[in-house]
């Protein structure tokens, strides 16, 4: 891995990347257009003299291919993130998630990269039947969003077939911790700070859902890397325990000194359309390569929601994703 490249490289989980791959003494490009991600999240890595920064849309498969030259391996994180979208906005998983994974492909093809680590989600498994999820589980799809990042996965897969390149993807539950910018911790607090007398909940409150915090999961990814080393590997990256809605929500209350806020239910066992009312997944496989999860889900929450707070830019800039 003498030089890297990292789409959507600034923004929450990629500026983490970012900042483990500097530590390990890797050259770093960050590919991001910045939609979504900030400049803060790579003032520390920055600093190192190892980063560059191209800002970019990797749709622009020219300016990607520029960025590419001398490339040994790619981190792809640049994607739609908007997982309940799909309904009113059916085109966009199709285009950022499926045809901006096969333009990263091609770019790698061109440069002679030839290894890729790709985000993919948990949604790709619908709503699952076996619980823990194993990577094996055959699902039907219930998304768009998890559609997309399967097809996404299918292209990367055949790329490694093609020209011999060599794919880790991980299919993740949700992450939270320092530098976390969407999702339900994020619309509850800024919620919160709009209203602390009553909290509106998709659903009816008793999904449950798996959270894994950033720390564990940046292990996770390059334990992966460094141990595993098929041709193409697939793994599931999450967290042993999983928390239901209202308890998350009474954490968040809690680390903001809010104790008499009424919850308000819009109904139903899922928050959205595409929603999945259980994400539990089986790691056995990353625990096989020595992976465990050292911070717990509440205290990943309190830590994220601290975060937040401490750094109420993030929550102003991305405003409320209710």
């Amino acid at each position: 891995m003498t030089k890297a490249l990292v789409t959507g490289g600034a923004g929450f989980i990629g500026s983490h990347v970012v900042d483990e791959l500097v530590r390990r003494g890797r050259e770093v490009v960050v590919y991001d257009n910045f939609s979504s991600g900030s400049r803060k999240h790579l003032e520390g890595a920055a600093a190192s003299g190892r980063v560059s920064i191209v800002e970019g849309d990797i749709l622009d498969l020219a300016c990607l291919g520029q960025a590419m030259k001398g490339v040994s391996i790619v981190f792809h994180l640049a994607a739609n993130a908007d997982v309940r979208g799909g309904p009113s906005n059916t085109w966009i998983d199709l285009e950022q998630n499926v045809v901006g994974t096969h333009r990263v492909l091609e770019a790698m093809r061109t440069a002679g990269a030839g290894e890729i680590v790709f985000t993919s989600s948990a949604t790709v498994y619908g709503e699952p039947e076996l619980f823990p999820t194993p990577e094996t589980y055959a699902a039907l799809q219930t998304s768009v969003y998890g559609a997309s990042k399967l097809a996404a996965e299918a292209y990367i897969q055949a790329y490694c077939e093609y020209f011999n390149m060599r794919s880790y993807t991980f299919r993740f539950v949700s992450w939270i911790g320092e530098r976390y910018s969407h999702g339900v911790v994020f619309d509850f607090v800024n919620k919160l700070r709009q209203n602390p007398e009553e909290l509106e909940i998709l659903g009816d409150g008793n999904q449950r859902k798996s959270y894994l915090h950033v720390e564990d999961g940046i292990r996770g990814i390059f334990l992966a890397i460094e141990r595993l080393r098929e041709r193409k590997n697939v793994i599931n990256l999450g967290h042993e325990e999983h928390m239901n809605v209202k308890r998350l929500a009474s954490i968040v209350c809690e680390e903001m000194g809010l104790g008499s806020t009424a919850y308000k239910f819009t109904g139903g066992e899922r928050g959205w359309l595409g929603d999945s009312p259980f994400v539990h997944l089986d790691i056995s496989k990353i625990k096989s390569v020595g992976f465990r999860p050292q911070i717990g889900i509440e205290q990943g929450i309190r830590r994220t929601v601290r975060y937040l707070l401490e750094n109420t830019w993030l929550l102003e800039s991305r405003g409320a994703k209710t």
